[in-house]
């Protein structure tokens, strides 16, 4: 179907309409509208109208409405102060609005106009080391970016820029040329646990033997060339490593309820082949220069606390390349080959100055530019109770598995105090529990601005009250269990009835969710779509408070309440789903 215009951008157009009637000489001028607490929304637009034409703004605005004919959407437009318009809509245009939505498998949500194809670098974990609190952000933010953007119509190419490259596999590598047993497993059916725990035995061992034994070390010294000089026994031996590495990472993800494709896995090893060329194409143009026997990019604005200035390495002096190599390569590739437009980094913010570097880096070579652009969708820490950053109480980083399987075993235990009066199963307690679980630790990162840190507090997250994702699944579930309680009785619009002030405003911020969303998929605030659930699931709640759903006062309003509730759980449903977040039918 069609996209639905929402009632702000009709009321837009009926307002730019009329102010082109009545001040012709204005030209095209914009009403300023926007939502209003004293109607259901108010326009602006005429008193800078009334600068620029040196009249008087109520008069201006008296004329403006006076132009507006009469019609089924706009039931009244109060002239305000010195000229503001305060305009209320009609319950049946509201109604007549959100009856199109529902028709709709979108939602009447439209694609965006303009779309392209967009690379997201997302979800980085390291190979042979186990995955700790400091990477979840970066795969919430990526996942459920990459849901909004796909959902608005954009090619979106994925791409996990795991750490599989550099120095320490030499160390990894010749111990298990010396150990070849190590990475064996007792079945074909190995666990992500079993991958890492063999990762960790191996890594640990390695390490003693490297910090205790020359020989040793120098073995492993001699193994990092023939690692890069493309040996393959080494090669091969690497490679057992990321696909260990691949089978734990994949386990962790899917405990985030997150997919991830290998074809999308490729790490820093897949540039290699493209690092000298792109250190070539910098020197012979000029963008990188030597310096002390380093490739180095130097900018105006980035200097040392010495007042010197602090370059980007692209190749080090004794011939090693840095990561601006390897993101740079990246860049090229993700350009020239996968025809990119938009390249999305969700890095910590932390790392904001080097991209800034790569990415000017790349403009100057002109692999970015008019047509191609990057932005880092840069992200905050997430903190403690305490305000200081995550730590174990040994002062250790906390694995995020431990921290997910917390989060699990809380929210099944807020569901089973409530399984019996639901009528839960116990596979429905263990099923609820994790996408309570799950969601309520995805829900506490993306409605908290992304540049901002936050604080990790379990107690606060699976909590029924408050901005959680708990309060808007049970909304969710609340829904369904009136719409089941509803037995044969359906969900019918119906225009002709008036509507109470909660049904209206229920009905006016379901009207914006395509709004929302287009916002968010361009300006990457995914917050903005968890705020405007969480007001939803408020007004459903002062709905529920004002209005009786199944006991109303007629059949046609029972009906038409029904119609309200079931376009609510749509919109929540979707919503959610786009955030990466499971609503249970029942809870």
């Amino acid at each position: 179907m069609a996209s639905v215009p929402s009632l702000a951008s009709t009321v837009q157009q009926r307002l730019a309409d009329a102010l082109t009637a009545a001040l012709p000489e204005a030209g095209s001028a914009d009403p300023l509208l926007r939502r209003s607490d004293r109607a259901d929304f108010q326009a602006n637009g005429i008193l800078a109208l009334a600068k620029k034409l040196k009249g008087n703004p109520r008069e201006l605005a008296t004329k403006v409405v006076g132009a507006i004919p009469a019609n089924d959407v706009l039931k009244d437009i109060e002239v305000s102060g010195p000229g503001f318009l305060n305009i209320t809509v009609s319950d049946k245009a509201i109604l007549d609005t959100l009856a199109a939505r529902a028709a709709d498998d979108r939602l009447g949500v439209p694609y965006a106009e303009k779309t392209g194809t967009t690379v997201i670098d997302y979800a980085q974990p390291n190979v042979a080391k186990e995955m700790h609190v400091g990477h979840l952000r970066s795969a919430v933010i990526g996942d459920a970016m990459v849901k909004i953007m796909e959902f608005a119509g954009e090619k979106v190419i994925r791409r996990h820029h795991i750490g599989d490259w550099g120095t320490q596999f030499g160390m990894l590598i010749q111990y298990l040329m010396e150990h070849p047993h190590e990475l064996d497993h007792k079945d074909a059916d190995v666990s992500g646990e079993e991958a890492m725990s063999n990762l960790n035995r191996l890594y640990k061992a390695a390490r003693a033997l490297f910090d205790s034994d020359e020989e040793f070390k120098a073995r492993s010294r001699d193994r990092v060339v023939a690692l890069q000089s493309g040996d393959e026994e080494t090669l091969a031996l690497w490679q057992r490593f990321v696909d260990e590495s691949k089978i734990y990472f994949y386990s962790v993800f899917n405990k985030l309820d997150m997919e991830i494709n290998d074809p999308d896995v490729v790490g820093e090893s897949g540039y290699n082949d493209m690092l000298d060329e792109t250190c070539r194409l910098l020197e012979e143009s000029g963008v990188a220069v030597r310096s002390e026997g380093a490739l180095c990019v130097f900018f105006d604005d980035v200097k040392g606390p010495d007042g010197n200035p602090v370059p980007l390495i692209v190749k080090k002096s004794n011939g090693g390349y840095g990561y601006a190599a390897t993101d740079l390569s990246a860049i090229r590739d993700r350009v020239q080959k996968l025809g990119a437009d938009t390249l999305v980094y969700v890095v910590d913010a932390r790392q904001s100055l080097h991209f800034k570097m790569v990415f000017e880096t790349a403009r100057r070579a002109g692999w970015l530019g008019d047509q191609v652009h990057a932005v880092q969708l840069a992200f905050g820490t997430v903190l403690g109770k305490d305000g200081k950053p995550f730590k174990t109480r040994e002062g250790e980083t906390v694995r995020l598995v431990d921290l997910l399987d917390e989060a699990i075993d809380r929210a099944a235990a807020v569901v089973r105090g409530k399984a019996e009066k639901v009528g839960l199963t116990e596979d429905e307690i263990i099923e609820n529990g994790r996408q309570v679980g799950i969601g309520a630790v995805k829900y506490a990162d993306l409605s908290t601005s992304a540049s901002r840190d936050y604080k990790f507090d379990l107690d606060q997250m699976v909590s029924l009250n408050g901005d959680t994702s708990v309060y808007l699944q049970y909304a969710y579930a609340r829904i369904r269990s009136i719409q089941r309680n509803a037995g044969e009785t359906e969900a019918v619009v119906h225009p002709e009835l008036p509507l109470e002030p909660a049904e209206r405003a229920l009905g006016l911020h379901l009207d914006q969710f395509g709004e929302i969303l287009a916002e968010v998929a361009t300006s990457y605030e995914p917050h903005k779509l968890a705020a405007y659930l969480y007001q939803l699931a408020s007004h459903l709640t002062t709905f529920y408070d004002q209005c009786q759903v199944l006991k109303a006062d007629t059949p046609e309003q029972v009906e038409n309440r029904l119609f309200l509730i079931d376009l609510t759980a749509r919109t929540l449903h979707q919503g959610m789903a786009l955030l990466g977040i499971r609503t249970p039918e029942r809870l």
